[in-house]
């Protein structure tokens, strides 16, 4: 890969792995448009490790009192009572349903989205996750009222997001795009289902993050693909967290047209070039 490819890529993944409108789609779509190589393991670690940090950088005094509370709460025989600790097990019980399907069936996703044989079709699910979530979220908020804050946030809707995250799996749908649509549909606030959203993702990106790292230790990283990993980790970090900035700020008075629109434009266009035979 070249550092300008990475440098872009980057760019791409910082900015669409929070907002809704799905970094999986514009990583197998934008080197398809630019006729670039697959972004390769080095590549998916490095921008995994940057927008991780990105999160873990942006909420580190949440994570922090999540941290600092759940032990004490456990030692007290009390897990429950302080809203920090309580919401550090909601997270941890809403990551379960992504980490089992991504488990048993991670690689077979991988399999039927980033191989050749299988290119067109996998555009076309794409094309068709897109139009249908940006869709959707566009009508929760028109048709559902949200008014709930964070620290209302239960059991029920740790596992209900959870179980949306498990379904972003699917390139196309986008994590953060599912996992705001189910907590607008729980009645959450849009940016408080958003802080939320970022929240549930860290175990995930995190645990998805470490296999792909264990994966590159086995492999080595060659000499000239750390220039491009060390590019791509920091313009992915550097992205990412002004993105979760902006999208949390512009949810508290905006609507999710924009996103919608975005996403229904692209998948047109996607199903457009399938069906024409440009891609």
């Amino acid at each position: 890969m070249e550092t300008i490819e990475s440098i872009i890529l980057g760019i791409v993944q910082g900015i669409t792995e929070f907002l809704p409108v799905s970094s999986s789609a514009h990583i197998i779509v934008v080197p398809w448009l630019f006729g670039w190589s697959e972004p390769g393991l080095t590549f998916n670690v490095a921008v995994h490790m940057g927008t991780l940090l990105a999160v873990l950088l942006f909420f580190r005094s949440d994570i922090f009192a999540m941290a600092l509370a759940l032990p004490k709460g456990i030692a007290a025989g009390k897990p429950l009572a302080d809203p920090m600790s309580r919401m550090a097990i909601i997270i941890i019980i809403g990551s379960i349903p992504a980490g089992i399907i991504g488990l048993t069936l991670g690689d077979r996703i991988e399999g039927a989205f980033h191989t050749a044989e299988n290119g067109r079709l996998a555009l076309v699910v794409i094309a068709i996750m897109l139009i249908f979530v940006g869709l959707l979220m566009l009508i929760v908020e028109r048709k559902l009222p949200q008014h709930r804050e964070f620290e209302r946030i239960g059991w029920r809707d740790g596992i209900m997001i959870g179980m949306a995250q498990a379904v972003a799996l699917i390139p196309g749908t986008s994590r953060s795009g599912a996992t705001i649509t189910a907590g607008m549909i729980l009645g959450l606030k849009k940016d408080v289902a958003a802080r939320f959203s970022f929240l549930l993702g860290i175990p995930i990106v995190a645990a998805a993050g470490l296999l792909e790292g264990i994966r590159l230790v086995e492999r080595g990283l060659p000499a000239d693909e750390r220039a491009p990993f060390v590019v791509g980790a920091l313009v992915s970090l550097v992205v990412g967290y002004f993105s979760i900035a902006f999208l949390l700020k512009f949810l508290q008075t905006n609507s999710v047209l924009v996103f919608t629109i975005y996403r229904c434009g692209l998948g047109v266009l996607l199903l457009v070039l399938v069906a024409g035979g440009w891609l």
